[in-house]
Formats: C-alpha cells, structure tokens, sequence
C-alpha cells in the first residue's frame, strides 16, 4: 500500500440497471430496499457493505440511468453500476455513461475481458464493461451477470483505494 493509499476514506453508491426488475418492482432508491437487490447489486453491497451510502434501480433508459449516476455521484465518492453493458438493443448503460465521464479509464476494461477470456473464452468481446471518471469520482460500468460481477469486483477491491486518492489528488 501506498503512504497516500492508507487514510483514504471512501463511500460507494450502486445502480442497477434492469427493465425487467424495474418494471416488477419499480424504480427504487435507498439501502432500505437491500432486500430487492438483485443477485449483481447484493454482492457489491457485500463486497463494500459499510461504505455503501446508496442504491438505486432504473431500467434501460439512456435518461434515467444518467441521472441516477449523478444523483449517486452526490452522495457517495465511487459509483458502481450493474447491468446494460452487453450489446442487445436495450443495453444503454454506457451510452448513457460514457459522455458523462471527464477522463476514461480504459485498463478497467481491458484487463476485465483479458480475465473473462480465461474463465469464458471469446465470449469475453460482448461485453463493454468499462470505467473512468466523473469529475473526481469513479465510475464502474460491470455486466449483469453475478460471476462478471465478481470478477470485475476481484479487480476494484485490488484497486479502487489507490483509484480515489489519485482522483482526489492525495497522491
């Protein structure tokens, strides 16, 4: 660990991307609503529990998925999202992400496909997992499925301290 690392304090919010969770249950916001996390977003709580500040479920809409990254940005230094990353006709998370993030972080992604590649083998290529920043608070963008999840998140936890004291330029 780094000197600058040691004292970086850090909260995380989470976004749930899914039309079909956020039409059964509707659009939810607030750890209250832990018990409708889906599989993705309850190992990211799991992963960060007591740094996670916020939650919050939309559906695939280029629209509500941006706003509900800079209402997690507000709230919390690290946004993670779940879901939208693949490339049918109504995955839009990183379309929505995208031009909201001031420096991209392309490693992120290419490290994440390197490793999906050993356990998953050219399938890897359909996602379009990726990261980068908005302002001074990074942005995860991960696929829906739980074991992309948790590699992707094998990846943040190795990371993301060192991640926010540079965003915060602690370094």
């Amino acid at each position: 660990m780094h000197p600058h690392e040691k004292d970086v304090e850090f909260t995380v919010g989470i976004l749930s991307v899914s039309t079909s969770r956020a039409e059964k249950l509707g659009n939810l916001r607030g750890l209250e609503n832990l018990g409708n996390f889906d599989e993705s977003a309850r190992l990211i709580f799991e992963t960060f529990n007591d740094r996670v500040v916020e939650y919050i479920l939309v559906p695939d809409d280029i629209e509500m998925i941006r706003r509900a990254v800079l209402e997690i940005i507000e709230k919390a230094d690290v946004c993670i999202i779940t879901g939208g990353t693949g490339i049918s006709p109504t995955d839009v998370t990183i379309e929505a992400v995208k031009p909201l993030l001031t420096k991209e972080l392309d490693g992120f992604g290419e490290i994440f496909r390197a490793l999906s590649y050993k356990e998953i083998g050219v399938a890897a290529i359909l996602t379009r997992a990726t990261a980068g920043l908005i302002g001074n608070k990074p942005v995860f963008c991960l696929p829906g499925s739980k074991k992309g999840v948790r590699l992707a998140l094998e990846i943040i936890a190795q990371l993301l301290r060192h991640l926010v004291s540079h965003a915060k330029g602690l370094s």
